[in-house]
């Protein structure tokens, strides 16, 4: 930079204030001859920035020198440094393993409810009975809650909780609808993502987003909840009840023909609820601005 002073002296034209060696002297021009002496300091100086910045400045008096150090007058960008931090967003990714479940246990649960909506008729004897609902004669032996005996005495818990079943149907179905009507084709699987080369358009990656992935996760979360709940209510009125439907078969049998079965509608809708409650919580801690720990789930954009 470079200091202009105006000094009291008539004759002196131009008076300039150069640097040498880092230390800043007194350059004297005016008229020919000797100059006229000079008394510093200054009564007015104009500072004109420049690119460089003053370190040290020297003031020469003819009484006493002064050395001052002045502060830093170079401005200084203070622009902060932007981090590019790759933004993450929720995503629902649906197990594989949920999805053959319920390709398994749909029809089996819409076999069960047509058996018990349409008695007498599905029934032994019935004339719907043949050959849809055949296997219910022996199942009718095993389990008397589907049997004759269940149906004289109008007992209502089988007609109660097929109708809970009608509604965990549909909501399964919903949220396959969804999965399927909204999905968008995934480059990197989530939480049991299925394999395409396994069950073909089953298996492609798929993930649902925004409001409409976090409706099928909560519906699908729901719907497992009430499998689960139903499904040890039948089993506590059983043991309740002095095992009053099962009590009168073989050991073996009741395994592979009660426990086996039945058992299946505990341990899977368990396992969807703990995928679906996982996903739902990871995306309660996103929403709380905290990183999740778990990379699933989410779907990763710049």
């Amino acid at each position: 930079m470079t200091i202009f002073a105006e000094l009291p002296t008539a004759n002196v034209k131009d008076r300039e204030l150069s640097s040498a060696s880092g230390l800043w002297v007194v350059s004297r021009l005016g008229t020919a001859g000797d100059p006229p002496a000079l008394s510093f300091p200054p009564t007015n100086i104009i500072i004109f920035p420049c690119d460089f910045t003053i370190r040290r400045a020297t003031m020469v008096s003819t009484r006493s020198k002064k050395e001052f150090t002045e502060p830093e007058l170079t401005p200084t960008k203070s622009t902060p440094a932007r981090s590019r931090k790759s933004s993450a967003k929720w995503a629902h990714t649906p197990s594989n393993v949920t999805l053959i479940w319920l390709a398994i246990s749909l029809p089996l649960v819409i076999w069960d409810a047509g058996y018990v909506l349409l008695r007498p008729h599905s029934m032994p004897g019935g004339s719907l009975h043949w050959p849809i609902w055949a296997p219910y004669e022996l199942y009718g032996t095993v389990d008397y809650i589907y049997g004759w005996k269940a149906y004289n005495e109008r007992n209502g818990f089988t007609g109660a909780q097929t109708a809970l079943n009608v509604v965990e149907t549909a909501m399964y179905f919903y949220y396959l609808y969804v999965l399927y009507a909204y999905g968008k084709p995934s480059s990197a699987p989530g939480r049991g993502a299925p394999k395409p080369a396994k069950i073909g358009y089953l298996g492609e990656q798929r993930y649902v987003a925004g409001q409409e992935g976090a409706l099928a996760v909560l519906v699908a979360f729901s719907a497992a909840v009430m499998t689960v709940s139903k499904t040890v209510l039948y089993w506590l009125n059983e043991y309740y009840s002095g095992f009053d439907n099962i009590g009168h078969n073989k050991f073996v049998d009741l395994i592979f023909l009660w426990i086996i079965p039945n058992g299946a509608w505990l341990v899977l809708p368990s396992y969807m609820i703990y995928i679906c409650g996982s996903e739902i919580l990871q995306g309660l801690v996103m929403a709380s601005g905290k990183s999740s720990s778990s990379e699933n789930s989410v779907v990763k954009s710049e």
